[in-house]
């Protein structure tokens, strides 16, 4: 039987993968508390519907960083997707693209960024400080060459997370996977980590938002505090993140850490979300608390896992199909029409 939703397809992605990579994949750090809690979070809030609605017209499409995507959401940037099935990240584009929803590319990914602009879809670039900046001005420069529209900086790694399930399965990235953006595609994943900068600061934010021409998207905020400095050191976006559960356990599960966000940043800049996102309700949750749109990571790559680009597609189809239900049900006619009248936190 063919899966039917995102549950199913991580089901049959942990029999397929070997522990190592698998628990790579769906682990987190320490206690794994952040990480079941992204997931968790969710049934906390409890979607209010109004009937009597006419939904005959209701469209997922909406407008983030200024592009029209197919549905609020895109495809959260995942490292090394070459060690969860041969198609990798030009399999995930074109999966991305199909869908007419965008792709978020890591800079540990496998695949160079022109590879995955040939796949068509529409592009963003995750982006980690390095210690030497003209690594991370050729990173700019590769990803504006190949027609990348945004940059998004991950600012919640200054160091890695303590990730134990590797430490148990014993896992390291196979030795023939390489940075394919880095050191013309020959920088091993070791490497990779050992030029991070960990000096990282509001002014790198200003420094690239003024060097390029691409808007700069915040990600790994949690506070509201951070959500009005990202607004002062000219962010054109941020995303409400914990790296997936994969860097401070015990902090707060993202959907929790959203409202406090979109009060402090009121409309300034975009919001989008990611963690935990494994079902349409997920996603209209997170829109009824003011963000523009998710990403989600672990889920299309389950697809990826089983059905290489194929699967990658029918997770992202099953998503699109149960967002298009649920906004349907809870009486919105679109993502822009979701108010935080259609959402109740439990008491």
């Amino acid at each position: 039987m063919r899966p039917v939703n995102v549950w199913d397809y991580e089901a049959l992605a942990r029999e397929r993968l070997e522990p190592g990579p698998h628990g790579y994949y769906a682990g987190g750090a320490g206690d794994e508390v952040t990480l079941r809690d992204n997931v968790a979070a969710f049934g906390r809030w409890q979607l209010r519907p109004r009937v009597l609605v006419d939904v005959a017209g209701c469209s997922t499409a909406t407008t983030v960083l200024g592009h029209e995507l197919s549905m609020p959401l895109a495809v959260a940037p995942v490292a090394f997707q070459r060690v969860a099935h041969p198609d990798g990240e030009v399999g995930m584009a074109r999966a991305a693209a199909s869908v007419g929803t965008a792709m978020c590319l890591s800079t540990l990914a496998t695949s160079a960024p022109a590879d995955v602009a040939a796949a068509g879809s529409i592009r963003w670039f995750q982006l980690y400080v390095f210690r030497d900046e003209g690594v991370t001005r050729e990173l700019v420069r590769e990803a504006v060459d190949a027609g990348f529209t945004a940059l998004v900086l991950t600012v919640d790694t200054p160091v890695l997370g303590r990730r134990e399930r590797d430490f148990r399965t014993g896992f390291t990235i196979p030795p023939e996977i390489t940075v394919a953006a880095l050191g013309q595609g020959g920088v091993t994943p070791l490497e990779a980590f050992s030029l991070m900068s960990q000096s990282v600061s509001w002014q790198d934010v200003e420094r690239l938002a003024s060097d390029t021409t691409l808007p700069v998207v915040v990600k790994g905020v949690l506070t509201h505090e951070d959500a009005r400095l990202a607004c002062e050191h000219g962010a054109a976006g941020l995303v409400v993140s914990n790296h997936g559960g994969r860097q401070l356990d015990g902090v707060a599960a993202t959907i929790d850490a959203l409202p406090e966000v979109v009060e402090a940043v009121d409309g300034r800049i975009d919001v989008l979300l990611d963690g935990g996102i494994r079902r349409g309700t997920d996603v209209v949750k997170a829109l009824a608390l003011g963000a523009q749109a998710v990403l989600a990571g672990r889920a299309p790559l389950w697809g990826l896992v089983c059905d290489g680009e194929a699967g990658a597609r029918h997770v992202l189809e099953l998503l699109r199909d149960e967002i298009l239900l649920a906004l349907k049900l809870v009486g919105c006619t679109s993502p822009a029409a979701v108010g935080r009248d259609r959402i109740a936190r439990l008491p």
